[in-house]
């Protein structure tokens, strides 16, 4: 039975915390989603997970909506009988909240996975399959559109295979559709703002997954992000840090990440809560920020 309980909303402190919870039995899984005022594709990337074919924890981490994002995303997990944990932290940006999100996790993998992408009803199976066979400590699923042919499809794989075969220790699909051993992860020291507080937190996450083992990207791995408007130039790296980041040898990687890398970003004022500044939010939602929205 599901437990509702509207206590998740109202907090005043930073960083508040409250949970909507059931006790699913055992499974492998837990998916996590961070979202920020994303009340418009919750419903289909729930719709999407209700559907898989293995069993799998949920929990959901509000991360400050303004948009209500919260109640629409527990009121749709009620209407399609979707177990669900609800978490909500306040401290800004993706990193924060995915760090809540791992705190609780008790299952031996965990998925992250956006608000704004659709996934398949076999993702978790295809994506156990692919850790297990492979012994891989994280591994990716690549992107294509909602509506890819199967042509699509096939050339996504083959551009994924050949950019894992010649980059094997690299970071080579998004938050979206990364999967990794929950220990690991946790080896790894998983995500905290203290240790990379910046955008691209998916590049810099699989980097120190790589340092425990083998990072695998599979061909029938897959998951659609949803047609949206999107405005994050401004979020991006540069073409010299990407070029670099492929040329710099594994064992340099931590000063690549560390001395360049985070340094830059610093400079830029590029922390992860800048990845919620997108022009189709309405500017109350930065009203307290001195900066533009990119």
């Amino acid at each position: 039975m599901l437990l509702e309980s509207q206590d998740y909303q109202g907090w005043n402190s930073p960083w508040e915390r409250s949970a909507i919870s059931v006790d699913r039995g055992p499974c492998a899984w837990t998916v996590l989603i961070p979202f920020f005022n994303e009340r418009n594709f919750l419903d289909g990337t729930l719709a999407s997970l209700a559907a898989q074919d293995v069993p799998f924890e949920l929990i959901l981490i509000d991360n400050g909506s303004t948009d209500g994002s919260g109640d629409v995303a527990a009121a749709i997990c009620q209407r399609l009988g979707l177990s669900f944990t609800l978490r909500v932290d306040r401290r800004p940006g993706k990193v924060n909240a995915l760090q809540s999100g791992i705190e609780c996790t008790q299952t031996p993998f965990v998925a992250t996975c956006d608000a704004d992408t659709l996934y398949p009803t076999d993702y978790l199976r295809r994506a156990q399959h692919l850790l297990e066979t492979s012994g891989a400590v994280a591994g990716g699923a690549y992107f294509v559109t909602p509506t890819a042919t199967a042509e699509d499809h096939a050339q996504a794989a083959q551009r994924m295979a050949r950019a894992a075969k010649l980059l094997p220790a690299q970071c080579h699909t998004g938050g979206a559709g990364q999967v990794f051993r929950t220990d690991a992860l946790r080896r790894a020291g998983q995500f905290d703002a203290s240790r990379w507080g910046y955008v691209l937190e998916d590049h810099e996450i699989m980097h120190r997954m790589a340092k425990l083992g083998r990072l695998a990207y599979g061909g029938a791995l897959w998951c659609a992000p949803s047609p949206r408007e999107r405005d994050r130039e401004s979020i991006r790296w540069t073409l010299l840090e990407r070029v670099l980041y492929h040329v710099t040898p594994k064992p340099a990687r931590d000063w690549f990440f560390y001395d360049f890398l985070g340094r830059r970003l610093a400079a830029r004022k590029l922390t992860s809560d800048r990845i919620r500044e997108r022009q189709f939010y309405a500017q109350t939602d930065f009203a307290n920020r001195s900066a533009t929205p990119a």
